[in-house]
């Protein structure tokens, strides 16, 4: 046995079954080893944002860690933006990263590179492993780490010496205890119950404080105190639709979330932290509470939230869990706009589906929209690192072996397009939508926020994306993903079904007027 199938066992006994790989030279022992290890399926992307975004996907429906396999030094950095994403989701992801071997280390080839700084940057885990007899207890290290709490990205560096050499020292793979979340701390309990009695507070909820037993119990205890029941913006994954609590979403635009907590005194954190601003502008405060409420951090990331939500309503008498009444849009028709786009979403919904949501300023609508569509589920850009949606798809997909939504703007989407040939190998039910309105709307958005005027044509020229125009459909079916472009919102409507009815992929574009800032 080998060190790359020491690590293999080791990834199988605790139950990591999948790996979203773009390996090279240094890896290629590992490649050999999946013929060892039929259960380990091996899921070939072609770009490196893509395995680690996937990585996430699968992470955030299962909770336990996938793992990625990547080239060197650069291989990391090309996947490093989904793993800050991964990083602000608080999900499990094991990277696997193949180096050169160590005594070819100190001779710089080419690709030698300070891959420890690049995982270090991560604030999780990492270590290279010396020596094939090393393998199983990194790997068991770095799955113990990723699983948390609170969950982090691990990284194992594996030098292609340990993949190769032969293991000596005989091992039995380690298994990682179930994680246990932390209980909240006593006095924050005492300080919170005395402000729900005595403040306007507001339960600011998000890690899995969003999934459907914890939104229910927050509500009732909103209910029973007074206090709003606020969201965190961009939630990893949370539980959506008819029989679930819906808590007001905090507002990406700064101005407006400072307005939603303008009267608020005290704000109870729970699995999640304080809302700031995604981003400084002049004369905006960066903290979006008013300096005058107190901040509880009950149940940050790593704490259990559900245990903080059932201690405050053993002291709080809570009522029933009130359900509002609503109903799914009706099948809209005319132009697409952000509001009709929204309307066919809502209106064709199925049951159990899961949402990847990168819609961006074309999807201002969509959560309204799907209010009281069947039981879902919905995840979002936690890092703000664009081209996420596809990749995590295909990650959802991968891991609930259901149908997944991928709402995808068409800026972000030329980040890491190479998802959707992953998609079409792979088989899996994924409806992509492309909102095409040809432009970095978000930019624009922005542009105007930061004071920078909006008339100037060289700038513009710098966020338009209409010259040349791409041809989304093209590059999906070339990537052996079947392609349809509406431009009705009837017939986005009955693409959207279409695409629900029949297994494997399929790709919509949208076309979308652009939008004016």
């Amino acid at each position: 046995m080998n060190g790359a199938d020491s690590l293999l066992e080791t990834l199988r006994a605790n139950g990591v079954t999948t790996v979203f790989a773009n390996p090279g030279t240094s890896e290629m022992h590992f490649v050999d080893a999946l013929d060892r290890h039929p259960d380990m399926h091996g899921v070939l992307c072609l770009f490196e944002g893509v395995a680690t975004g996937a990585a996430d996907g699968f992470a955030r429906v299962t909770k336990r860690p996938a793992a990625t396999l990547l080239h060197l030094g650069p291989g990391l950095a090309n996947g490093w933006a989904n793993l800050h994403n991964a990083r602000r989701a608080h999900v499990p992801v094991l990277n696997i990263v193949g180096d050169h071997a160590t005594y070819h280390a100190p001779l710089d080839a080419p690709l030698q590179s300070d891959i420890s700084s690049l995982a270090r940057a991560l604030n999780g885990w990492y270590r290279s492993s010396q020596s094939p007899n090393d393998i199983a207890r990194d790997a068991y290290e770095a799955l113990r780490a990723a699983m948390g709490p609170p969950a982090v990205v691990s990284t194992l560096i594996l030098p292609a010496d340990a993949s190769w050499g032969e293991v000596t020292e005989p091992a039995t793979p380690l298994v990682v205890a179930s994680p246990r979340h932390s209980s909240p701390d006593v006095a924050l309990l005492a300080e919170s119950l005395d402000a729900l009695r005595s403040k306007r507070c507001a339960l600011y909820v998000g890690g899995d404080a969003t999934e459907k037993e914890h939104l229910a119990l927050a509500q009732q205890l909103s209910h029973a105190t007074g206090a709003k029941l606020l969201m965190e913006t961009f939630p990893a994954i949370m539980d959506r639709g008819s029989g679930t609590a819906n808590p007001e979403r905090l507002i990406y635009v700064s101005e407006f979330a400072q307005a939603q907590l303008a009267d608020v005194e005290a704000l109870i954190l729970l699995g999640t932290t304080e809302p700031v601003g995604f981003f400084a502008y002049p004369n905006v405060a960066s903290r979006l509470a008013p300096p005058s409420c107190a901040i509880i951090d009950l149940a940050p990331p790593g704490v259990s939230a559900w245990e903080a939500l059932v201690a405050l309503s053993e002291e709080i008498t809570v009522g029933p869990l009130v359900h509002e009444n609503g109903a799914v849009p009706g099948r809209p028709s005319g132009a697409l706009t952000p509001q009709s786009l929204a309307d066919a979403v809502g209106a064709t919904l199925p049951e159990g589906i899961i949402v990847a949501d990168e819609s961006n300023t074309s999807g201002t609508q969509l959560f309204g929209a799907t209010r009281f569509a069947p039981p879902h589920q919905w995840m979002t850009l936690t890092g703000g690192s664009i081209g996420y949606g596809l990749p995590v798809a295909l990650g959802a997909a991968m891991a609930s072996k259901g149908r997944v939504l991928a709402l995808e703007s068409d800026g972000s989407m030329m980040y890491t397009l190479q998802a959707l040939w992953t998609m079409a190998r792979e088989e899996l039910d994924v409806t992509v939508v492309c909102l095409s309105n040809r432009s970095y709307a978000i930019l624009n958005f922005e542009r105007s926020r930061v004071g920078v005027s909006v008339d100037g044509s060289t700038s513009q020229r710098m966020l338009d994306l209409d010259n040349p125009a791409i041809d989304f459909c093209a590059l999906a079916r070339a990537q052996g993903v079947p392609a349809v472009k509406v431009t009705t919102a009837e017939d986005l409507t009955t693409a959207l079904e279409r695409s629900y009815a029949r297994p494997g992929p399929s790709f919509i574009e949208v076309e979308l007027a652009k939008r004016p800032f």
